[in-house]
């Protein structure tokens, strides 16, 4: 017996049943990229490959690994600790050539036999398990109302310190979507015409008192100071956008207009004429929604204008459905972003109306945001040495894979993303909003 396992799991015959099955699997994919073993041999997954463009397996051990738990988290594990590794291209590159048209058919067309039979070298053998270090302890998913550690959460995401962010961020240290008027444009220009954009649907006047609900790093609330003479507040749970927001403001010489709190936005109070929250809301949890949007009603006085951005996902047929949690959300949960929900459009308008709020504008930036998060993984790979002196090997990949993938989720149309403008209603009669969409694209100057 044990004559035949050593036979079944040597180098040799590990090799040649791994050789097997990829040249299988190429006839049927036809891809442009290879995959390179841990001897050394190169295996092209199509006819014109593209030259050194090649995934690597570390060892037999990942293979196995992967065919006794082929999960989406055993997979980014692999990738996370160096078992995988991309070589020739940027992630984005690698996607594309991964995500072939009808590549998902075309593999269904695999010899089950052949698969079988040479799977076992792998299945007898032993296996890789690597360990992350960097994922949440808590209770990443963090669903119902109260027990959520909202600061635990943000101090997670935001306070690997903003030099990192930095790294692909652009200088106003933008970190929500991008608003393309040109699909050429660059990044830069994208954050700028989105905080303009958000300035216009809040319709600010100088002299407005505006809150913004988790600030980031200053962006929004500085452009609507300087550019439409408001006083603006905002209000952040991390440290690091704390301290970069104080500092801006004062370079900026802002001090008389713009105001910074470490702050839960729940604790607020005041009244104010205009209110932005921008990527928050999803990371509030869906059975908070009438506690979140009640919050903010009673902050802003008659009339005044919210505007909500966030990310969203489709509809189901029904609500079990969507109470269901993808594998690659539970992903982001653990390893990025702990404690996000993503509700869909139709019951987040459903929960501010409940609120009493009115519902105007409704807007996708669905593609906006593919573009956006497409340009941040190539510019984070375009500083991969800065990026792992600072937080690591392992972790540097896990935010290149979530990168990578949102910004293909988006594209796909899996997830989307909604900006919707709505007025506190407390009394009859006209909201103050102009009556047409003009005043939004006029040129500026």
């Amino acid at each position: 017996m044990l004559t035949r396992l050593s036979f079944l799991t040597s180098d040799a015959k590990q090799l040649k049943a791994a050789k097997t099955v990829l040249e299988h699997v190429a006839e049927l994919l036809n891809a442009k990229f290879s995959i390179k073993l841990w001897d050394g041999s190169v295996i092209p997954m199509g006819s014109e490959v593209t030259p050194g463009l090649a995934i690597s397996i570390k060892g037999p051990g990942v293979i196995g690994a992967l065919l006794r738990r082929p999960t989406p988290d055993n997979l980014l594990r692999q990738y996370a600790t160096g078992n995988i590794e991309f070589h020739g291209g940027d992630l984005m590159e690698f996607g594309a050539a991964i995500r072939v048209d009808k590549s998902r058919s075309r593999l269904k067309q695999i010899r089950k036999s052949l698969l079988f039979r040479n799977a076992l070298p792998f299945l007898v053998a032993p296996a890789e398990k690597p360990e992350t270090k960097h994922a949440y302890a808590g209770d990443a998913i963090g669903r119902g109302h109260v027990a959520r550690d909202n600061k635990d959460y943000i101090q997670f995401h935001y306070d690997l310190g903003n030099e990192f962010y930095q790294l692909f961020l652009d200088p106003e240290m933008q970190y929500s979507c991008g608003y393309f008027t040109d699909w050429g444009n660059s990044l830069e220009q994208a954050q700028r015409d989105k905080l303009e954009m958000i300035c216009r649907k809040l319709r600010l006047q100088p002299g407005e008192k505006m809150l913004d609900i988790g600030c980031g790093w200053g962006g929004l609330i500085c452009h609507a100071a300087k550019n439409y003479g408001v006083k603006a507040h905002g209000v952040t749970l991390s440290q690091t956008q704390f301290d970069f927001t104080t500092e801006k403001v004062r370079r900026l010489g802002l001090e008389g207009q713009v105001t910074v709190e470490l702050r839960d936005y729940a604790t607020l109070d005041g009244t104010y004429d205009k209110i932005s929250s921008i990527g928050m809301y999803e990371h509030v949890g869906i059975a908070n929604y009438p506690t979140y949007f009640g919050k903010i009603y009673s902050l802003l006085r008659d009339r005044g204008v919210l505007l909500n951005h966030g990310i969203t996902r489709r509809a189901k047929h029904n609500k079990r459905r969507f109470a269901q949690m993808r594998p690659e959300h539970r992903l982001i949960a653990k390893y990025i972003f702990p404690g996000g929900e993503l509700d869909h459009i139709g019951h987040t308008c459903e929960s501010l109306e409940a609120c009493r709020f009115e519902v105007h504008d409704v807007e996708n930036w669905r593609e906006h945001y593919a573009q956006t998060t497409r340009f941040w993984c190539q510019r984070l790979e375009a500083r991969k040495d800065e990026a792992i002196a600072m937080v690591g090997p392992e972790r540097y990949r896990l935010w290149l894979a979530y990168l990578a993938g949102v910004s293909f989720t988006f594209n796909d149309g899996a997830l989307r993303i909604f900006q919707v403008v709505a007025s506190k209603h407390s009394a009859k009669g006209r909201a103050e909003l102009p009556p047409t969409r003009e005043d939004l694209y006029r040129r500026a100057g």
